[in-house]
């Protein structure tokens, strides 16, 4: 049974302790790939990562619930409501198109509204794959179809080309820079 206590990076952050709440409701059931952790377990490492480099309480709540929009019933005009506009409106931004079929083309549309979106959506959307890199080291340990695999290396590769261009020495690119490089030279090994 998941615990109602606050965690530790939430701690000063009142919006994000409410998202941190209304994710674990919402997400509540689904799992995440790779170790069938809570799934709720990705956007809180997210968050704690923007949290721990000195981001805002929206911008740390908004890390929260950013896959609410794309894997629950929850609406744009409920987190509105809830969490205000800058929430919201960073949420929507890294929600993926849901009228796009194709992954890749998917994945390339959410990066360009993201590098037009500029700020925090970066901070967010660089945090996002920092967690998600650390995911496919463990999906590589289970035997993840290797296409699969190298489809999601090559798309991490190609958010931290856009992190480096336009935060160029960011913390959260730099972290991002270094889960590849280890995932490059320091491959999983398959468990079996």
């Amino acid at each position: 049974m998941a615990s109602d206590k606050a965690l530790s990076f939430t701690r000063d952050l009142p919006v994000s302790e409410a998202a941190v709440a209304f994710a674990r409701q919402r997400h509540a059931g689904q799992a995440r790939g790779g170790d069938e952790a809570p799934y709720v377990v990705h956007p809180l490492e997210a968050a704690s990562l923007l949290e721990r480099a000195g981001y805002s309480d929206e911008v740390v709540a908004a890390a929260v619930l950013h896959d609410v929009l794309e894997d629950t019933e929850t609406r744009q005009e409920e987190l509105d409501e809830r969490f205000g506009a800058e929430v919201a409106n960073l949420v929507a931004t890294l929600t993926d198109d849901p009228t796009i079929s194709d992954d890749d083309e998917q994945r390339d549309e959410v990066r360009e509204r993201v590098y037009r979106a500029g700020g925090s959506a970066l901070a967010i959307y660089g945090a996002d794959k920092v967690s998600k890199v650390r995911e496919l080291r463990l999906l590589l340990t289970t035997g993840v179809d290797p296409e699969i695999a190298e489809s999601k290396r090559r798309h991490y590769e190609k958010c931290l080309g856009m992190l480096e261009e336009l935060t160029p020495g960011a913390p959260i690119a730099e972290l991002l820079r270094f889960e590849l490089e280890a995932l490059r030279e320091f491959p999983p090994v398959l468990q079996g």
